[in-house]
């Protein structure tokens, strides 16, 4: 068998939800949580702390992708995202539930990248291209339906979004129903080869943009929650909103290869940044509903342009003995970028400042992005 079913293809696209629901599924009722929990002086842990124990265990999960292969450790991933992520309403005080929740980190490293190792050895060429580009609309679109569905659960109680966590042991049934336990063998041809050649140097700006994106993507999910129910919108509604921006960046992932084949892969980076840095503009400012519904859509925008592409990447650029483990450095990238977020809170003055600090941090990044590009552009070819 050298294709996927659909239901399996279907499958390895709800896995990928995992990662982006992971800390989301608390957000809309995030201080009910918090304070159910006893860790009400650092809500916005909980949604970041799993992101720290990505970082930490993402090379081991590497290790574990190239000892026992992408099938069992994903296997093995899901079962512990379950256990770890529904028995978090068991516990109390933060010792306890921070360490839960950085061992689910650890939990959803192998997951990420074993879903996306995974979608790298049973789908080649376009139909890779087109897989990975669904993954990421997924990935999105698992935010909009899980965000939705926590914010309704977390009005019936603090512990109901919780059981979200345990669509990870669905998943894992449908895995050993659908997905056979052997991949097909990739051929070695000339384009396995010059990925092989290329320099680490582009992976690891790719990292750097993976890290940078996500805090300034994770900045608005982090901190809005904290913002709008200060502003005296309900943990249902916050849950709407933040579903409004995974259902813009499901379109924007939607559209960006298009943006890629017209403008290439550097001017789509720097448009994200760009989108990022009008989201946190449009926010510092947004007195209005109008305001923060159009820096939603700059956010949702932000992330459908610079995640996925960033993603295609890594599986392009890296050889297939070694995809495993680059994929997993991808993950400790992106989820850094989550933890980093955790910092926000040491920022001084009100937090509407956080917001004045990502605007002018995306605006950075953008010009030296720019910057970055006319040089190269003005090199000779053959210096390229």
């Amino acid at each position: 068998m050298s294709q996927l079913s659909r239901i399996a293809g279907f499958t390895l696209l709800v896995i990928s939800n995992l990662t982006i629901m992971v800390g989301t599924v608390v957000a809309p009722g995030l201080h009910g949580v918090a304070n159910a929990l006893g860790v009400d002086q650092f809500a916005t842990w909980l949604i970041t702390l799993p992101a720290l124990g990505a970082v930490i265990f993402a090379p081991f999960a590497g290790r574990i992708i190239d000892k026992f292969g992408a099938y069992y450790a994903l296997l093995f991933g899901l079962a512990l995202y379950g256990l770890l992520g529904a028995g978090g309403i068991f516990l109390h005080g933060p010792y306890f539930v921070f360490a839960d929740r950085i061992l689910l980190g650890a939990a959803t490293a192998i997951v990420m990248a074993g879903g996306t190792t995974l979608i790298s050895q049973w789908y080649q060429g376009h139909k890779r291209l087109a897989m990975i580009a669904k993954q990421g609309m997924a990935i999105e679109l698992g935010g909009v339906i899980f965000l939705f569905i926590g914010g309704q659960l977390a009005l019936e109680g603090w512990q109901m979004p919780f059981g979200l966590y345990l669509i990870a042991w669905v998943c894992l049934v449908l895995m050993l129903l659908f997905i056979p336990k052997q991949s097909p063998k990739t051929n070695k041809n000339s384009h396995a080869d010059e990925d092989e050649k290329r320099p680490a140097t582009s992976l690891k700006l790719v990292y750097l943009m993976s890290v940078l994106s996500m805090v300034l993507f994770f900045i608005a999910i982090a901190v809005l929650p904290m913002s709008m129910a200060s502003s005296g919108f309900s943990e249902d509604e916050i849950g709407f909103f933040l579903a409004f921006i995974s259902l813009i960046a499901v379109v924007g992932a939607l559209i960006m290869p298009k943006l890629v084949i017209k403008l290439g892969e550097k001017v789509v980076l720097i448009l994200a940044t760009c989108m990022f840095a009008l989201t946190h503009f449009t926010f510092f400012n947004a007195e209005t509903l109008q305001l923060l519904i159009l820096g939603g859509v700059f956010c949702g925008l932000g992330f459908g342009f610079s995640i996925p592409l960033l993603n295609h990447m890594v599986v392009e650029q890296s050889h297939p003995q070694y995809r495993g483990r680059n994929l997993s450095y991808f993950t400790m990238a992106v989820f850094l970028g989550q933890f980093l977020t955790s910092f926000v809170e040491l920022i001084p003055g009100e937090r509407n400042t956080v917001y004045a600090v990502a605007s002018i941090a995306a605006l950075i990044i953008a010009c030296l992005l720019i910057a970055q590009r006319v040089v190269s552009l003005r090199q000779p070819i053959y210096q390229r």
